[in-house]
């Protein structure tokens, strides 16, 4: 087999995977009337009816809570999310600046990664679905950076004022002591809803937990055995490609505090959809392979 970090076994490997060029103009009229981009088509409409009728139907996030709870005051629908889940570990004993370094390290590490990929194979990689999902899960982690850094801001002022409050109370009630330190900990974080930014968040969150899922499985379970088969290496950028954007959504995952309403899968089938979309508009418009 070829040198993992040859410059040739990187050409021979994007030869095996990338569609060889033919002779059909998809340009022409010919090309997208037939029978098999008609079922395409037939099925593309049917994941939009359904990804609009969740969305309208589930989607709350602008919509007011009726008292329907078991107390007769308001539900709590799955949908919501509060601005904490954006920035708060999911164990209170985690502070948020360990998931905010997390974030960030992940997020420049998938950035230069980025910025490589597009300098080895310019521009036109990001007609690919992959790189779609590499730079969004990047946007992830920057937006999830910004957040966590307003949160890690946030929490430091409430504990400061928290801390001044304790030791007062220490000073008159020593042994009221321990049930203040576990209200301080209960209000260290608040309840408040998520700004727009949050949701976003929260939406891009499950966008990738589904791309990820798929892009990563293609690969792994169906790419490498037929370039295994062809006797072609996989070269190092293509490896930490495909691993380290499952590696660092998985990590984020288990630290961060965000809820997974199954509703929003709609959002994944959304960006798949815009993709096919985009490949279908450019194809007709430029012959390309």
């Amino acid at each position: 087999m070829a040198s993992l970090s040859s410059p040739s076994s990187y050409t021979e490997l994007k030869d095996a995977w990338h569609p060889s060029t033919t002779t059909v103009d998809t340009t022409s009229s010919s090309y997208w009337f037939n029978w098999r981009v008609t079922i395409c088509c037939v099925w593309m409409a049917l994941a939009m009816v359904i990804t609009a009728f969740l969305i309208f139907k589930y989607e709350g996030f602008r919509r007011k809570r009726t008292g329907n709870g078991a107390d007769g005051g308001e539900k709590e629908w799955s949908g919501n999310v509060y601005e904490d889940e954006t920035w708060r570990p999911c164990l209170r004993n985690i502070h948020p600046a360990w998931l905010l370094a997390f974030r960030a390290v992940a997020f420049f590490v998938l950035l230069i990664m980025l910025i490589i990929i597009g300098l080895v194979d310019g521009p036109t990689i990001f007609f690919y679905y992959t790189q779609w999902t590499f730079a969004l899960i990047t946007l992830y982690f920057g937006l999830g950076s910004l957040l966590s850094l307003h949160g890690c801001y946030k929490y430091n002022k409430r504990a400061a004022g928290d801390r001044v409050d304790s030791v007062e109370a220490i000073d008159s009630e020593r042994a009221r002591s321990k049930g203040s330190d576990h209200t301080l900990q209960q209000t260290q974080y608040s309840s408040n809803p998520a700004n727009f930014w949050g949701y976003v968040f929260q939406i891009i969150f499950q966008m990738n937990a589904g791309a990820v899922l798929l892009t990563d499985c293609v690969f792994w379970f169906i790419l490498v055995p037929f370039l295994e088969i062809h006797d072609y290496s996989l070269n190092v950028l293509v490896i930490n490609m495909h691993s380290l954007n499952a590696i660092f959504l998985l990590g984020d995952a288990a630290l961060n505090s965000l809820s997974f309403p199954c509703f929003r899968i709609a959002y994944f089938f959304s960006w798949t959809i815009a993709y096919v979309l985009f490949q279908w508009t450019l194809h007709s418009l430029v012959h390309i392979w």
